[in-house]
Order: C-alpha cells, then structure tokens, then sequence
C-alpha cells in the first residue's frame, strides 16, 4: 500500500488521486443565466444528493487562479439554476459544453441543445434531459485555505422535477431506460454495468 500526504502533493497531483478513485461520479449538467441574460450551462462531476428532506443536492465548482467559474458566479448573483442528468442520449453535445468560453458565449447555443421554460425558476433547462431539476441556491460556501479559495459549494433545493414518462414507473426512476453516464478520469466515461442487489441488514 502507498501512502501520500496531501500537503506534499499538487493540486493536480491530489486531483488526479481523487477522480481516478472515487469512481463512477454521476454528472450534472447545470444552466444558469448570466447577468445580461446569456445561457451558460456546463456539467460538473462533483455532484450528489445532500438531503430528501427538503430535497437538495450540491454542486461543486473549482476555480481557476481564484475566479469563480461562470456558473457558481451566475448562481451566487440570482440564487436560481437547473440541474440536469447526463445520459447516453446526450452526453456527446454536453462534452461539448466543458469548453472554455467567454461569459457572454453560450454554451448551450454552441452545442446545439435546446432551451425550455422553467415552472418555478426563472433560469431555462434544456429538452435533451430526461431528468431535471429546478433549483433555488440554499448554500453557497467558499473552501479553501491558507486564505486562498480554490472551490464553490452551492447547495441547491429542489423546487420542481421534471422526469421523463418513459423512465418513471410508480414513483421509482427505471435506471436502463434513464441511461446515465458517469464520470472515471481523463476522458473517461461509464454506462451503468451489471446490476446485483444484497438485502441490506435489519
């Protein structure tokens, strides 16, 4: 067994460590809006489920030399976002939005998806999702150290679901026809493999 210490690594070092082990990650691809009104949308693998009561879940952003990426600024400013799953469907147009681009671009303009109303928030989500959730901003915290912030937690509730017909059987999400991907490393991706149960204990 190897043994390292965080402080005597890189960052990227440490990254590295962390997303090659802690696999599959579920992926969200999350849109806001911009102060002059552009869509940005981007997905995030640093992302899970915080709570069913209220439901919430966390986004996490990491910045660049200390800037927040456009994102975690545009929900900081409105409080508002939606957070999609990635499937088989649509995973190729929503790599394409990982791109680095202006803070007035589009991303979802440029990778061709297609915007839809909200119910309750007034940012759009997109139709290629199966699954999406209006969020309004519950927490936002600044991690870091040495007095340097390096990440944006955003803890979102859930104020609408939106879920595909063709995936929800009696309350529960049917896990083969959703598709999600997930995240491994690199350019890695992942399908959902092979499916066992154990019967958890009493």
């Amino acid at each position: 067994m190897l043994s390292f210490d965080p402080k005597n690594n890189t960052e990227r070092e440490n990254y590295k460590l962390l997303i090659g082990s802690i696999v599959p990650r579920p992926i969200a691809f999350v849109t806001s809006v911009a102060g002059d009104g552009t869509i940005n949308g981007a997905p995030f693998s640093y992302f899970n489920i915080v709570s069913s009561n209220p439901p919430m879940i966390s986004v996490s952003t990491q910045r660049k030399n200390g800037e927040q990426k456009d994102t975690a600024r545009n929900i900081t400013g409105n409080k508002e976002f939606v957070v999609h799953i990635v499937d088989e469907e649509n995973v190729e147009k929503i790599n394409l939005t990982a791109a680095s681009l202006a803070p007035n671009v589009s991303e979802v303009e440029k990778a061709d998806l297609s915007p839809i109303d909200s119910e309750i928030v007034t940012v759009p989500g997109i139709k290629e999702a199966k699954v999406r959730f209006e969020c309004k901003l519950e927490h936002s915290l600044e991690l870091g150290e040495n007095q340097s912030i390096g990440t944006d937690l955003l803890i979102g509730k859930v104020v609408r679901f939106h879920i595909a017909e063709e995936i929800y059987e009696r309350g529960r999400i049917n896990h083969q026809f959703l598709g999600a991907v997930s995240r491994l490393a690199g350019s890695n991706y992942a399908k959902i493999g092979d499916v066992f149960s154990i019967e958890r204990p009493k």
